[in-house]
């Protein structure tokens, strides 16, 4: 196994996040459209951190980038992983909150879009709303941002983890 790891290259294992983050935002789409479970406006920024990852990994996938460029992808990736967990971790707290302690939910992101400065939008957004404390789809007793938060440390995980091996091979 630890030869598989040593000879395969970076190109692939770049591929492979990128497939995995496909993946999720597939299952997403999927939850969306066909199980009919709209997302809040804090589901709707973690999927922009996703869409984000995904297309740094795709970047490092094209790029085939040598030592100091696999170190960059990874703290890119690692950075927009740690801004997703934080987004998740928010969502987790407003999920857990007593009934009574939930926020009002306000108006929606494409009216906010709208109407509002961006910076004013990203402050409500980060808020949260009535709509992020439902609980929708879960596996294992674990709901979306507790899977959210998880696939961010997999995945910035797995950059570092290409970023530092050494490769049997230049």
């Amino acid at each position: 196994m630890c030869n598989i790891w040593q000879n395969i290259s970076n190109r692939i294992l770049y591929l492979l996040g990128a497939l995995v983050v496909s993946g999720l935002m597939g299952f997403g789409l999927y939850l969306q459209y066909v199980k009919h479970q709209d997302p809040c406006p804090l589901c709707m920024v973690q999927r922009v951190i996703f869409i984000a990852i995904l297309v740094v990994y795709a970047l490092a996938m094209v790029h085939g980038p040598k030592r100091v460029g696999e170190r960059l992808y990874a703290g890119l990736i690692t950075l927009l992983s740690l801004s997703g967990v934080a987004v998740a971790s928010r969502h987790i707290w407003i999920q857990h909150l007593p009934p009574d302690q939930v926020p009002a939910c306000g108006p929606g992101l494409d009216y906010m879009l709208e109407t509002m400065p961006l910076s004013n939008v990203l402050k409500q957004l980060m808020h949260g709303s009535g709509e992020c404390a439902a609980r929708g789809w879960s596996f294992l007793t674990l709901g979306i941002p507790e899977w959210s938060l998880l696939c961010y440390l997999a995945l910035a995980v797995w950059a570092i983890l290409i970023a530092l091996r050494n490769k049997a091979t230049a």
